[in-house]
C-alpha cells in the first residue's frame, strides 16, 4: 500500500483510502468540483475532483473506503491529490487497520507513565478521584487510551488523547518543581482530567467526529460534569478543592474567545493553560512539518499558528 506520508509531488497514486469528508463546491468561473479528504494510518490528504461528471467518478460517501487513481501535486506547501478516478472499494481490497492513524509512541508504556504520576500523588482525595477513573474503571481506560484528542487540529489519532494528557502532565510536573507555590497534586489532577470530556465530545474511530453533546456542550463543560459526578461519589471530598479543580478545567483554554468559560484565576489554572497550549502547538507544528514531506521551503500559512511555516535548516557537519 502507498501510504499518504509517502506521497511526493508528481507521484501517480492508485490505492484504497478511507474517505473522511466530501464536499461539492463551485469555482469562481461557475464550474462544479468536489473536495475530498482521504485518510490512512499515516495521516490525511486534501483531494480535488475537478470533473465530477467524468465517467471515472463513481458514487461514494464519507466513511466509506474508496479506490482512488490520481496525481500528487503541491498546493500552498502541502500535498494535494488530483483525483482522476474513484469508486467505492470492495471488501477484499483493504484492511481496516491500515486506515486508523495511531500514535508513534507505545500506548502501554504511556499508560504506565500516566499511572506512575497518579501513584506519586499525596492528597488522598485527589488520588482516589484519579485512580478511580484512570486505574479502576477498565471500560473508561480502554476508551481513553484508544481515543483521539481532536478531530483534526492536534493529536487526532488513536492514542492521541493519552499522549497529549501525559505530555501535559509531564510539563505540569516540571512546573511544580520549578515554581514551589504550585500545588502539585491539584495541578497534576487538573492536567489528568482537563480533556476527559473529549471521550464524549468526539466519536470513536474511524468516525472521530463531533457527537451531539460535543456540538452542544463541548469537552470543557462535559469534562467538568464528569468530574463533578465522580467527586460526589467520594465521601468527605473537600468542597474548596473540588471548586479549584473544576476551575482549572473550566479555564484551561486560557481565554474566553478560545472556549474557556472562565479565565485562569489560580496559579495552577495558569500553569495548566500554558502546558496545554505548549503541547498542542508543538504537536500542530510537528504535524505540519510531517505533512510537508521533504519540502525544504516554506509550507504555507497555518491558520492555527497564524504564521507561515518552514523546516529548520539542517546543521552542517563540522569540518
Amino acid at each position: 500500500m502507498r501510504y499518504i506520508e509517502q506521497f511526493r509531488e508528481g507521484m501517480r497514486v492508485s490505492d484504497v483510502y478511507l474517505c473522511k469528508g466530501k464536499q461539492h463546491a463551485v469555482t469562481k468561473n461557475g464550474k462544479e468540483y468536489a473536495s475530498v479528504v482521504l485518510q490512512d494510518k499515516t495521516g490525511t490528504v486534501d483531494c480535488k475532483i475537478w470533473d465530477p461528471a467524468s465517467p471515472g467518478i463513481g458514487n461514494f460517501e464519507p466513511m466509506q473506503y474508496v479506490y482512488v487513481d490520481g496525481d500528487v501535486t503541491v498546493f500552498q506547501g502541502s500535498n494535494q491529490l488530483n483525483i482522476r478516478r474513484i469508486r467505492q472499494a470492495d471488501a477484499g481490497e483493504y484492511r481496516e487497520s491500515d486506515y486508523l492513524p495511531v500514535s508513534s509512541r507505545d500506548i502501554r508504556e504511556m499508560y504506565r507513565e500516566l499511572t506512575a504520576l497518579i501513584q506519586s500523588m499525596e492528597n488522598p482525595y485527589l488520588k482516589k478521584l484519579a485512580s478511580g477513573y484512570f486505574m479502576e474503571n477498565k471500560d473508561f481506560v480502554k476508551c481513553f487510551c484508544f481515543h483521539s484528542a481532536a478531530k483534526s487540529v492536534h493529536h487526532g489519532f488513536v492514542g492521541g488523547l493519552l499522549e497529549h494528557t501525559l505530555s501535559v502532565m509531564k510539563l505540569c510536573d516540571y512546573f511544580a518543581g520549578a515554581y514551589p507555590l504550585l500545588n502539585r497534586d491539584l495541578l497534576l489532577t487538573a492536567a489528568l482530567f482537563h480533556d476527559i470530556g473529549k471521550t464524549r465530545e468526539l466519536s470513536a474511530f474511524p468516525e472521530n467526529d463531533y457527537t451531539d453533546d460535543g456540538q452542544l456542550l463541548g469537552h470543557i463543560v462535559i469534562g467538568t460534569e464528569m468530574v463533578s459526578d465522580a467527586i460526589r461519589q467520594i465521601p468527605g471530598f473537600p468542597e474548596r478543592t473540588a471548586a479549584e479543580l473544576k476551575h482549572c478545567i473550566l479555564a484551561h483554554h486560557g481565554e474566553l474567545e478560545y472556549g474557556s468559560p472562565k479565565k485562569p484565576a489560580l496559579l495552577e489554572a495558569l500553569a495548566l493553560n500554558f502546558a496545554d497550549n505548549t503541547d498542542a502547538k508543538m504537536e500542530t507544528m510537528t504535524e505540519i512539518l510531517k505533512s510537508g514531506g521533504e519540502n525544504p521551503g516554506w509550507l504555507g500559512y497555518s491558520r492555527l499558528l497564524e504564521t507561515n511555516v518552514r523546516r529548520t535548516t539542517p546543521t552542517a557537519p563540522e569540518g
